[in-house]
Protein backbone atom coordinates (compact mmCIF):
# COMPACT_ATOMS: atom_id res chain seq x y z
CA UNK A 1 0.00 0.00 0.00
CA UNK A 2 1.32 3.07 -0.97
CA UNK A 3 -0.51 6.29 -0.11
CA UNK A 4 -4.83 7.13 0.29
CA UNK A 5 -6.27 3.32 -0.20
CA UNK A 6 -8.50 3.39 -2.41
CA UNK A 7 -10.53 0.16 -0.76
CA UNK A 8 -11.07 -0.94 2.93
CA UNK A 9 -8.19 -3.02 4.22
CA UNK A 10 -6.25 -3.58 7.45
CA UNK A 11 -5.87 -0.34 9.20
CA UNK A 12 -3.65 -0.50 12.63
CA UNK A 13 -5.00 1.88 15.34
CA UNK A 14 -2.22 3.05 18.05
CA UNK A 15 -4.19 3.46 21.31
CA UNK A 16 -2.47 5.74 23.53
CA UNK A 17 -2.03 9.39 21.98
CA UNK A 18 -3.88 8.48 19.46
CA UNK A 19 -7.46 7.06 20.31
CA UNK A 20 -7.12 8.07 24.24
CA UNK A 21 -5.38 11.20 25.32
CA UNK A 22 -2.72 9.84 27.90
CA UNK A 23 0.71 10.73 26.56
CA UNK A 24 0.69 13.42 29.22
CA UNK A 25 -0.32 10.92 31.55
CA UNK A 26 2.62 9.01 30.74
CA UNK A 27 4.57 11.34 30.87
CA UNK A 28 4.27 12.27 34.60
CA UNK A 29 3.82 8.96 35.38
CA UNK A 30 7.53 8.25 34.16
CA UNK A 31 8.45 11.22 35.75
CA UNK A 32 6.96 9.43 39.60
CA UNK A 33 8.26 6.65 38.74
CA UNK A 34 11.96 7.86 38.51
CA UNK A 35 11.41 9.84 41.18
CA UNK A 36 10.74 6.98 43.47
CA UNK A 37 13.83 5.60 42.62
CA UNK A 38 16.48 8.71 43.11
CA UNK A 39 16.44 10.13 39.65
CA UNK A 40 15.16 13.77 38.73
CA UNK A 41 14.62 13.89 34.84
CA UNK A 42 12.68 16.85 32.71
CA UNK A 43 9.17 16.13 31.81
CA UNK A 44 9.59 17.63 28.64
CA UNK A 45 12.68 15.05 27.73
CA UNK A 46 9.82 12.15 29.00
CA UNK A 47 7.72 13.44 26.88
CA UNK A 48 9.70 13.28 23.91
CA UNK A 49 10.12 9.64 24.36
CA UNK A 50 6.45 8.66 24.67
CA UNK A 51 5.16 6.40 22.47
CA UNK A 52 8.82 4.81 22.65
CA UNK A 53 8.12 1.02 24.07
CA UNK A 54 9.27 1.08 28.21
CA UNK A 55 11.62 -1.43 27.07
CA UNK A 56 13.80 1.17 25.69
CA UNK A 57 12.46 4.42 27.42
CA UNK A 58 14.74 4.14 29.96
CA UNK A 59 18.16 3.39 28.59
CA UNK A 60 17.46 6.44 26.34
CA UNK A 61 16.56 8.96 28.90
CA UNK A 62 18.72 8.15 31.47
CA UNK A 63 21.78 5.56 30.54
CA UNK A 64 22.99 2.00 29.76
CA UNK A 65 23.72 2.20 33.65
CA UNK A 66 20.77 3.05 34.80
CA UNK A 67 18.70 0.19 32.80
CA UNK A 68 20.91 -2.61 33.92
CA UNK A 69 20.54 -1.32 37.59
CA UNK A 70 17.34 -0.37 37.50
CA UNK A 71 15.38 -0.70 34.62
CA UNK A 72 12.97 -3.29 35.87
CA UNK A 73 11.92 -1.81 38.91
CA UNK A 74 11.45 2.30 37.05
CA UNK A 75 9.50 0.04 34.62
CA UNK A 76 7.35 -0.99 37.37
CA UNK A 77 6.99 2.04 39.48
CA UNK A 78 5.84 4.14 36.27
CA UNK A 79 2.96 1.91 35.55
CA UNK A 80 1.87 1.68 39.25
CA UNK A 81 2.42 5.64 38.77
CA UNK A 82 0.32 5.34 35.91
CA UNK A 83 -2.35 3.51 36.73
CA UNK A 84 -3.27 5.99 39.58
CA UNK A 85 -4.16 8.33 36.78
CA UNK A 86 -5.38 6.10 33.56
CA UNK A 87 -9.40 6.72 35.07
CA UNK A 88 -8.59 10.53 33.86
CA UNK A 89 -7.45 9.57 30.66
CA UNK A 90 -10.28 9.99 28.28
CA UNK A 91 -10.76 9.00 24.35
CA UNK A 92 -10.60 11.97 22.47
CA UNK A 93 -13.41 13.09 20.58
CA UNK A 94 -15.49 10.63 17.90
CA UNK A 95 -13.00 7.66 18.69
CA UNK A 96 -15.21 4.58 19.29
CA UNK A 97 -17.84 6.05 17.01
CA UNK A 98 -14.72 6.13 14.33
CA UNK A 99 -14.21 2.29 15.56
CA UNK A 100 -17.58 2.01 14.11
CA UNK A 101 -17.42 3.68 10.93
CA UNK A 102 -14.62 1.73 10.21
CA UNK A 103 -16.07 -1.95 10.79
CA UNK A 104 -19.30 -0.46 8.83
CA UNK A 105 -17.42 0.51 5.67
CA UNK A 106 -15.24 -3.13 5.86
CA UNK A 107 -12.19 -2.37 7.20
CA UNK A 108 -10.50 -4.80 9.37
CA UNK A 109 -9.24 -2.65 12.64
CA UNK A 110 -6.44 -4.02 14.87
CA UNK A 111 -5.42 -1.90 17.73
CA UNK A 112 -2.19 -2.37 17.49
CA UNK A 113 -0.90 -1.23 20.96
CA UNK A 114 1.99 -2.54 23.65
CA UNK A 115 -0.30 -1.65 26.79
CA UNK A 116 -0.04 -3.91 29.88
CA UNK A 117 -2.91 -6.22 29.71
CA UNK A 118 -4.86 -4.05 32.96
CA UNK A 119 -4.35 -0.71 30.73
CA UNK A 120 -5.55 -2.43 27.11
CA UNK A 121 -8.84 -3.36 28.78
CA UNK A 122 -9.89 -0.04 29.94
CA UNK A 123 -9.30 1.26 26.78
CA UNK A 124 -11.19 -1.84 25.07
CA UNK A 125 -14.14 -0.71 27.15
CA UNK A 126 -14.16 3.34 27.26
CA UNK A 127 -13.67 2.99 23.19
CA UNK A 128 -16.56 0.50 23.36
CA UNK A 129 -13.96 -1.73 21.05
CA UNK A 130 -15.67 -4.85 21.34
CA UNK A 131 -17.47 -5.86 18.21
CA UNK A 132 -15.72 -2.93 16.46
CA UNK A 133 -12.22 -3.80 16.07
CA UNK A 134 -11.19 -7.47 14.69
CA UNK A 135 -8.11 -8.05 17.10
CA UNK A 136 -6.18 -6.22 19.26
CA UNK A 137 -2.55 -6.32 20.96
CA UNK A 138 -0.92 -5.72 24.15
CA UNK A 139 3.05 -6.23 25.81
CA UNK A 140 2.68 -9.68 25.88
CA UNK A 141 2.50 -10.04 22.02
CA UNK A 142 5.85 -8.92 21.33
CA UNK A 143 9.88 -9.05 22.89
CA UNK A 144 10.46 -5.68 21.72
CA UNK A 145 8.34 -2.69 21.24
CA UNK A 146 8.41 0.56 19.11
CA UNK A 147 10.58 1.82 17.49
CA UNK A 148 11.40 -2.05 16.47
CA UNK A 149 8.58 -3.10 13.81
CA UNK A 150 7.56 -6.70 15.88
CA UNK A 151 4.38 -4.62 17.42
CA UNK A 152 3.20 -3.98 13.92
CA UNK A 153 4.25 -7.29 12.92
CA UNK A 154 2.17 -9.12 15.69
CA UNK A 155 -0.86 -6.77 15.01
CA UNK A 156 -1.02 -7.89 10.91
CA UNK A 157 -0.46 -11.67 12.02
CA UNK A 158 -3.30 -11.24 14.39
CA UNK A 159 -5.68 -10.73 11.39
CA UNK A 160 -3.61 -13.01 9.00
CA UNK A 161 -2.68 -9.40 7.13
CA UNK A 162 0.97 -9.24 4.97
CA UNK A 163 0.05 -5.16 4.77
CA UNK A 164 -2.05 -2.78 6.30
CA UNK A 165 -1.83 1.01 7.26
CA UNK A 166 -0.43 2.46 10.55
CA UNK A 167 -2.36 5.28 12.10
CA UNK A 168 -0.52 6.87 14.93
CA UNK A 169 0.63 10.13 16.86
CA UNK A 170 4.32 9.45 17.66
CA UNK A 171 7.37 9.17 15.63
CA UNK A 172 8.18 5.71 16.89
CA UNK A 173 4.76 4.59 15.35
CA UNK A 174 5.91 5.94 12.09
CA UNK A 175 9.58 4.23 12.51
CA UNK A 176 7.72 0.94 13.42
CA UNK A 177 5.84 0.85 10.50
CA UNK A 178 8.52 1.82 8.15
CA UNK A 179 10.63 -0.97 9.79
CA UNK A 180 7.62 -3.22 9.02
CA UNK A 181 7.68 -2.06 5.55
CA UNK A 182 3.63 -0.62 5.54
CA UNK A 183 2.85 3.27 5.48
CA UNK A 184 1.87 5.00 7.92
CA UNK A 185 -0.20 8.68 9.18
CA UNK A 186 -0.32 10.20 12.24
CA UNK A 187 -2.50 12.98 14.23
CA UNK A 188 -0.76 16.06 16.31
CA UNK A 189 -2.20 14.50 19.22
CA UNK A 190 1.03 12.78 20.94
CA UNK A 191 2.44 16.33 20.94
CA UNK A 192 4.63 15.68 18.05
CA UNK A 193 5.25 18.24 15.35
CA UNK A 194 3.83 18.21 11.87
CA UNK A 195 7.84 18.06 10.52
CA UNK A 196 9.06 15.37 12.50
CA UNK A 197 6.56 12.94 11.93
CA UNK A 198 7.00 13.49 8.41
CA UNK A 199 10.46 13.11 8.29
CA UNK A 200 9.79 9.70 10.62
CA UNK A 201 7.45 8.67 7.54
CA UNK A 202 4.15 9.84 8.09
CA UNK A 203 2.43 10.07 4.34
CA UNK A 204 0.51 12.19 6.13
CA UNK A 205 -0.68 14.07 9.53
CA UNK A 206 -3.55 15.06 10.45
CA UNK A 207 -4.72 17.61 13.60
CA UNK A 208 -7.60 14.82 14.64
CA UNK A 209 -9.13 11.95 14.48
CA UNK A 210 -12.41 13.79 12.37
CA UNK A 211 -9.52 15.50 9.69
CA UNK A 212 -8.04 11.66 9.30
CA UNK A 213 -11.87 10.42 9.02
CA UNK A 214 -12.49 13.24 6.15
CA UNK A 215 -8.91 11.89 4.30
CA UNK A 216 -9.83 8.48 4.47
CA UNK A 217 -13.57 8.87 3.46
CA UNK A 218 -15.11 7.31 6.62
CA UNK A 219 -18.81 7.78 6.78
CA UNK A 220 -20.84 8.67 10.38
CA UNK A 221 -20.75 4.71 12.01
CA UNK A 222 -24.30 3.10 12.39
CA UNK A 223 -25.90 2.41 16.22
Amino acid sequence: MHGKPRTPGTILLDVDGTLVDTNYHHAVAWYRGFRQHGLTLPVWRLHRHIGMGGDHLVKAVAGERVERELGDAIRESASQRYAEVMEEAAPFAGAADMLGALRDEGWTAVLASSARQSELDHYIEILHARGRVAAWTGADDVAATKPEPDLIQAALGKVGATSGLMVGDSVFDCAAAARAGIDSVALLTGGFSREELTEAGALEVFESLGEFQEWLGLRAAAN
